[in-house]
């Protein structure tokens, strides 16, 4: 029976694997789609698409997906539109929360995020409410394996970014959004291993969170993480760890 029981376990656990990565596939082919909707097909002058193609990649995403999906965005196959929508609101104990999604259907995606955010303590808002504590930024992440820390901060000057932090294993270098593909070459010609470069959304501002707080806000976010229109969540919280 004990037999049994393991290869039950086994087979859910593999069940919910597979499943996550089916969500992965499609949330990740939404992003290729709105990108090469909003900048075009060509990976080399459209970054957002470059980084979406990278993430398909990571994930071990079949070439065929890739392509189906930027040529149904291009128009030469058909299926379903999606458009970008963003929504804000608020997490437990007044953290800023803002959710970028892909979807075909804007009234059913904001009522599943109503939803999820009533679930778990929060509240959604009206649009702007939260946007204006968040900036875009390029983000730039390098592998730290055998790079000097003297040699990141003087490429990261000479390539015009805004800023870096440095910790054991990557670096993370900040930019204006239009300078991220110069900054990211700057690298690259330097000899640095590039993990990822992508526009993001950094805080202004962050909202200190621990014990119970902390935990409402970070099972909010990994609620929105799982929604399958979502495609990005960004939040201005900084948890506490005890005795900080």
């Amino acid at each position: 029976m004990a037999g049994h029981s393991k290869w039950h376990n086994i087979k859910y656990r593999k069940g919910r694997q597979d499943a996550k990565k089916a969500q992965l596939f499609t949330k990740i082919s939404k992003e290729i789609y709105a990108a090469v909707r909003m900048g075009g097909a060509n990976p080399e002058t459209n970054a957002r698409l470059r980084a979406a193609i990278q993430k398909a990649r990571d994930i071990r995403m079949p070439l065929d997906n890739i392509e189906r999906t930027i040529k149904k965005a291009t128009g030469e196959f058909g299926g379903a539109a999606y458009e970008t929508a963003i929504y804000e609101g608020y997490g437990p104990g007044g953290v800023a929360i803002l959710v970028e999604a892909l979807t075909d259907n804007r009234n059913r995606t904001a009522a599943r995020i109503r939803h999820l955010f009533a679930k778990h303590g929060g509240s959604l808002g009206e649009s702007g409410c939260v946007a204006y504590l968040f900036a875009e930024k390029g983000e730039i992440v390098l592998d730290r394996a055998g790079a000097d820390e003297e040699a990141i901060l003087a490429t990261a000057l000479q390539a015009g970014a805004e800023d870096v932090d440095i910790g054991e294993e990557e670096a993370v270098v900040f930019a204006a959004p239009e300078a991220i593909d110069a900054v990211q070459a700057a690298f690259a010609a330097a000899g640095f291993s590039v993990r990822s470069a992508k526009v993001t959304r950094v805080p202004s501002v962050t909202v200190p969170v621990a014990g119970e707080v902390a935990e409402a806000n970070l099972a909010l976010l990994e609620a929105l993480e799982d929604e399958d229109d979502v495609s990005e969540v960004y939040a201005n919280l900084e948890v506490e760890t005890e005795g900080a």
